[in-house]
């Protein structure tokens, strides 16, 4: 069984030869027709996966005490942008706010909040979730289009959407992986003759089995870059919190989600939600080529534990009925637990800031 946008990739690829797997990517994620954002509600129980936000309140609300401390410690400036970059069902942002508003009035009553998202059904869906503070918000379809001003940047699960590259080890080096056609007109994966500078490898090739995938994101350097330039203009602060590795390594990590299950990349194109792992050194070394200060990076868990979630779910467990407790519990397990599978280990974060500072919970790099 096809989907639509199987039969106009097979297309594509019988007229102009095999494709990129950052082309395959980004057709599965953004295909005007049948592109999995253009037509899939992804994110809830009916959806392919849900998000930390949306598994409880405790994730955005730690994100809002980590942007108050942030706001502190850059000298309590006046006319903050707040910006989320993809804010999905807006969950995100109105638990932010509300934190905000409790422990920082002041921070609160200045703010301004900008969302970049390019769905017109996915900002339907913020306005309502965002309703009781929609004074504060506009939207926007590119970072670029932001105002001038001090900028305060949330991006949870941002970058494992945007495409990548892979390069497939060969007897004769590294060489660009693609997407084509099976001897029975199925999708299947190619190996093109675009190398590989092997100076961009973690370490020597020498001794790495044929066949060994590196993956590598010039789509999601250009993002870095441009927050990191942002940030170093108008000063500021942007929290990343992603699914990946502190460590550039190699592997495979192209993965689809279809209803809450691992479901093979080439197997429903437009049907299933395509990521893969961030790679976090490479984003940190963007941000430190661009000259502005890395504060990174921490297991999802290590972050949250470290800004209180413990507690305030204590507080928030407080004289509830048992059942309401244990479920406090378990999504406190889910988003912050560590162990094999769980978000607090899988997720990784980090911090970038200018003017240099130093922010919790983070650890002093020195």
């Amino acid at each position: 069984m096809s989907t639509p946008l199987t039969e106009k990739i097979k297309t594509l690829i019988r007229t102009n030869g095999p494709i990129s797997v950052t082309d395959y990517f980004a057709l599965c994620l953004a295909d005007p027709e049948y592109g999995y954002y253009r037509t899939r509600e992804p994110f809830g129980r009916h959806g392919d996966f849900i998000t930390a936000p949306e598994i409880s309140q405790l994730f955005g609300e730690m994100v809002g005490v980590f942007m108050v401390h942030a706001w502190q410690q850059h000298g309590t400036p006046t006319g903050v942008r707040l910006v989320e970059i993809g804010p999905g069902r807006g969950t995100m942002m109105a638990d932010m706010l509300r934190v905000i508003k409790r422990i920082a009035p002041r921070f609160f009553e200045d703010l301004h909040v900008h969302l970049v998202e390019t769905s017109e059904r996915l900002r339907g869906v913020q306005r309502i979730t965002l309703e009781a503070f929609s004074t504060k918000i506009s939207w926007h379809d590119s970072f670029e289009d932001l105002p001038e001003g001090f900028t305060l940047i949330a991006a949870n699960e941002l970058f494992d959407a945007i495409p990548i590259r892979q390069f497939v080890k060969t007897p004769t080096g590294f060489r660009e992986r693609l997407v084509g056609l099976t001897a029975e007109d199925e999708l299947g994966f190619a190996v093109g003759i675009a190398t590989l500078d092997p100076q961009l490898l973690p370490s020597p090739v020498a001794g790495i089995p044929d066949g060994t995938i590196f993956e590598l994101s010039p789509a999601r350097q250009a993002v870095m870059l441009t927050l990191c330039e942002r940030l170093r203009t108008f000063g500021g602060t942007a929290l990343i919190i992603d699914y990946g590795h502190l460590v550039t390594g190699f592997g495979d990590t192209l993965q689809a989600i279809r209803y809450h299950d691992y479901d093979p990349p080439l197997e429903n194109p437009g049907e299933a939600d395509l990521t893969s792992h961030v790679d976090f050194e490479d984003l940190a070394r963007i941000a430190v080529t661009t000259g502005v200060h890395l504060n990174g990076g921490l297991h999802q868990g290590d972050f949250l534990f470290g800004l209180g979630i413990g507690e305030r779910a204590n507080a928030l467990a407080k004289d509830k009925e048992p059942t309401e407790q244990r479920l406090i519990a378990a999504a406190v397990d889910r988003l912050a637990g560590e162990g094999a599978g769980k978000m607090g280990e899988l997720f990784k974060v980090i911090a970038v800031s200018s003017p240099a500072l130093k922010l919790m919970p983070f650890r002093a790099v020195e």
